[in-house]
């Protein structure tokens, strides 16, 4: 049998049974995903849900659909005539009927957990665009699937996914990854960037800003260092992958040192401890850009497991440390939505994700980023408040600390100095917000297992 993706899909076309796919969220990923949509044959777009449904036009023109692709009055017009339905309401989207695969593309935590707990409900495969989501809940939402016969997968085109392909890879191969990561632009002074000053330390003119599609918050999630630490607990928690104690060092660091950089300290390199992840910066510490740098890229280091392989490595031209014992491979690029097709297909043409959580080993805290005071608000990932912090999941839920997922919307009940760590006991929440419950459970679970071992 044939178990191509494209025959796959085609054998669909011609059974009468196109592919049907959900998105939520119409923001950069989703319109980047709906560009390429419409040139998969036998990929149905039956709607698109976001809260702003002129944003699902705007999208939609932008990329070059036709108008009577989606003029559909209802899901059940979508269906009968292969069109779309443009809505406000995401679960109503969740359970139309036709529906296979739901793509989850809001980048809000707990309306993730949400959309992914309801396409569970109704026997929906879950392509899980919503890093912040899975940073905060992933594994128990991808044991969820399972238990349902259902697959929860991370994005394809996301760096997440695309580094959890490496690792594949390289372990299916019989290599020992010694790290896994992505590139960015970083400097220590960026974790206390706002949306007040990002735009400045981007370069980019207010001109700029008034004339294109940005949102400070967001693009301050990344340049705060919040969203590479969500990135890579969601590889950590996919790969069995650990984080540092300290979690991400951001090390200057281009494509051709990566087998120098990212080895262990005891090999000579800046990581505490082999099998881990982290993020190589695209800036030397005094700004100068770095030579031949990754910025849009990911990688894996790995080594040789005797003389043998390490011969072939030289023999076979690859990269390595001055040892030889230590090499990398990497991909220089991403291109996020335009490669989401991939892990659509793959959910539901061969129920195989394109990475998914096997176990909460990475966690995200909120650490302060000035002197907060009691009655503080917090505002959450990229925001004026806090950012994100990558911890070994045991260090943080034995500190109780506060996951960057939650930190939005809600009050400090004490000061927290800056550069700290805040706490479960630093905030007021709802003990039976059912979010919060499922977080707190899995929490305890990780709790008990670590007091069993």
């Amino acid at each position: 049998m044939n178990n191509q993706l494209l025959p796959l899909l085609a054998a669909r076309v011609a059974a009468g049974k196109p592919l049907r796919v959900g998105l939520i969220g119409a923001g950069k990923f989703g319109t980047m995903f709906l560009s390429q949509a419409q040139r998969v044959p036998g990929l149905h777009v039956l709607g698109v849900a976001d809260l702003a449904p002129e944003r699902v036009q705007t999208a939609l023109q932008r990329t070059g659909w036709p108008d009577e692709q989606y003029a559909a009055t209802s899901f059940a017009d979508a269906l009968q005539h292969g069109t779309t339905y443009i809505t406000d309401d995401g679960p109503a989207l969740i359970a139309a009927q036709g529906l296979e695969v739901i793509i989850e593309a809001t980048g809000v935590p707990p309306a993730g957990v949400n959309h992914a707990l309801m396409a569970i409900e109704h026997q929906r495969h879950i392509v899980m665009v919503n890093v912040e989501a899975d940073a905060l809940l992933g594994p128990v939402l991808a044991r969820r699937a399972a238990a349902a016969g259902l697959v929860y997968s991370l994005a394809y085109g996301d760096q997440p996914a695309l580094i959890c392909e490496l690792v594949e890879w390289a372990q299916s191969n019989g290599f020992e990854v010694v790290c896994a990561g992505k590139g960015t632009k970083y400097l220590p002074v960026y974790h206390h960037s706002t949306p007040a000053t990002v735009w400045d330390h981007y370069g980019f003119s207010a001109e700029q800003v008034k004339g294109g599609d940005y949102n400070a918050q967001m693009f301050n999630s990344f340049l705060d260092g919040t969203k590479s630490a969500i990135e890579m607990a969601a590889v950590a928690n996919a790969t069995g992958l650990t984080p540092q104690p300290d979690g991400l060092r951001f090390p200057p660091c281009g494509v051709d040192d990566l087998p120098h950089i990212c080895r262990p300290q005891s090999a000579s390199g800046q990581l505490a401890h082999a099998g881990t992840v982290e993020v190589v910066s695209s800036l030397e510490r005094d700004g100068r850009p770095v030579y031949r740098d990754l910025r849009w890229g990911v990688y894996i280091t790995f080594a040789a497991p005797d003389d043998y392989v390490q011969r072939c490595f030289a023999e076979y031209g690859l990269m390595t440390d001055s040892s030889g014992l230590y090499t990398a491979l990497y991909r220089p690029c991403h291109l996020i939505g335009l490669e989401l097709p991939t892990s659509v297909l793959r959910v539901g043409l061969r129920g195989e994700a394109t990475g998914a959580p096997t176990g909460f080993r990475g966690d995200v805290v909120a650490i302060a980023k000035r002197d907060l005071a009691a009655d503080e608000i917090l505002d959450g990932e990229g925001g004026y408040c806090v950012y994100g912090k990558l911890l070994p999941a045991a260090d943080s839920v034995r500190a109780g600390l506060l996951p960057i997922g939650l930190a939005h919307k809600i009050r400090l009940a004490k000061p927290v100095a800056a550069g700290q760590a805040i706490r479960w006991t630093d905030v007021v929440y709802e003990v039976n917000n059912p979010i919060v419950r499922l977080r707190r459970s899995m929490e305890q679970q990780l709790a008990g297992d670590r007091a069993s071992e």
